[in-house]
């Protein structure tokens, strides 16, 4: 039986970058992977690296995944673009919002700007005048393509810091004995540990099944599309309006949160859970979205694997509010799906050989990096 330090079960970017930390500290790794290759929400989301929407610890963790990207891109090419993020205030409520986040970022040394909506216009010419009041900029944070980059980081992974990647390894059983772990895959090959991690993501059902069953997890299900190219556009890094800043836990923390109201324009989005972001891809064309359905971890079928045409009809209306270019002008359309918590994450140990972790919602691709730095200095000690 072929043994190593660390086993990682499942590969989106959660597993990835756990056994990335572990090499890092020359542990030996065996990364598994149900299917060919990740296919859950690590690549299914708008690809952007925002700390500035994240709070307390989480917005710590951001901070060091910042880092993280940039050293990795700096090695290999993972489509990490350092163009920034900017939240559009669209009346004077979101406006009061982005001006007392700028205070308090300014408190603790996080650079951002304010810009005026004369700036603003200037500076993000696809925006219709009628929208901005004004904006707050984030100069430091990043944009990638989330399919290409798991690609090219797992293969990173394998060929610069020896992890033992196996996809298509389904594991259906994962147990401790004698100061190991073990895991049996469903082609019976079995693997043994001194420690296993399971980051299942929405996955309940191949392991601990009960356990997932009364753990109080939710999945929620988003829809996104994208257009066909715009060769003429060029879209200056993470585009975030209105709605998300009454959506993002960072702006919630502000003193006007509290009082703030729903404009009557916005009750049907506020109903499905959205709130319109943009990003431009690297061959020209423009991720949109998105929405939030929620479902319990025993019912997650009830959300289904479509997605709705009036859903969507509400992403674009709402889109060619905001912008000027044809964002009806839709190439693909995709369902994702995340799991997440009360808990900020869920986090169980199973013996002090096994440890679960999913849940961490919609914070993965900003905050993993410096997350699992921490956790995998914690297991290790």
């Amino acid at each position: 039986m072929q043994k190593f330090d660390l086993i990682v079960v499942g590969s989106g970017i959660m597993g990835t970058f756990h056994a990335y930390h572990a090499a890092r500290q020359n542990k030996s790794v065996l990364l598994l992977e149900k299917d060919n290759f990740p296919v859950g929400a690590t690549v299914r989301n708008f690809g952007q690296v925002v700390p500035s929407g994240l709070s307390g610890r989480w917005f710590n963790y951001g901070q060091r995944s910042l880092e993280l990207y940039q050293a990795l891109q700096s090695k290999v090419d993972l489509t990490v673009r350092n163009n920034g993020s900017v939240y559009v205030a669209s009346d004077d409520d979101e406006w009061q919002l982005a001006n007392e986040l700028y205070d308090y970022y300014q408190k603790i040394g996080y650079t951002c700007e304010l810009l005026s909506r004369k700036k603003c216009l200037e500076l993000y010419p696809y925006l219709r005048p009628s929208y901005p009041v004004g904006a707050l900029f984030f100069p430091q944070e990043l944009s990638v393509d989330s399919p290409v980059l798991m690609q090219r980081l797992l293969g990173y992974c394998k060929e610069q810091m020896g992890i033992t990647f196996l996809n298509n390894a389904t594991v259906v059983d994962c147990q401790s004995a004698n100061g190991k772990a073990t895991v049996r895959l469903a082609n019976r090959q079995e693997f043994e540990a001194e420690k296993v991690l399971i980051c299942n993501g929405h996955e309940f059902r191949m392991l601990y099944p009960e356990l997932f069953a009364n753990s109080g997890l939710i999945v929620s299900k988003l829809q996104m599309m994208q257009t066909i190219p715009f060769p003429n556009l060029s879209m200056k890094g993470n585009i975030l309006t209105g709605l998300t800043i009454r959506r993002y836990e960072s702006f919630q923390q502000m003193p006007s949160y509290a009082s703030m109201t729903t404009p009557e324009h916005y009750s049907d989005l506020k109903k499905w859970g959205i709130h319109v972001l943009f990003k431009q891809a690297e061959d020209g064309s423009v991720v949109i979205g998105d929405s939030h359905e929620y479902a319990d971890a025993q019912h997650v079928d009830d959300l289904g694997f479509h997605t709705t045409d009036y859903i969507n009809g509400l992403i674009i209306s709402e889109a060619e509010r905001i912008v000027t270019f044809e964002v009806d002008k839709i190439r693909t359309t995709w369902a994702g799906f995340y799991s997440q918590t009360t808990e900020e994450i869920y986090e169980r140990q199973i013996d002090d050989h096994i440890q679960i972790i999913t849940g961490i919602g919609g914070k993965g691709m900003t905050s993993t990096g410096g997350y699992s730095e921490e956790n995998i200095k914690k297991l290790f000690t």
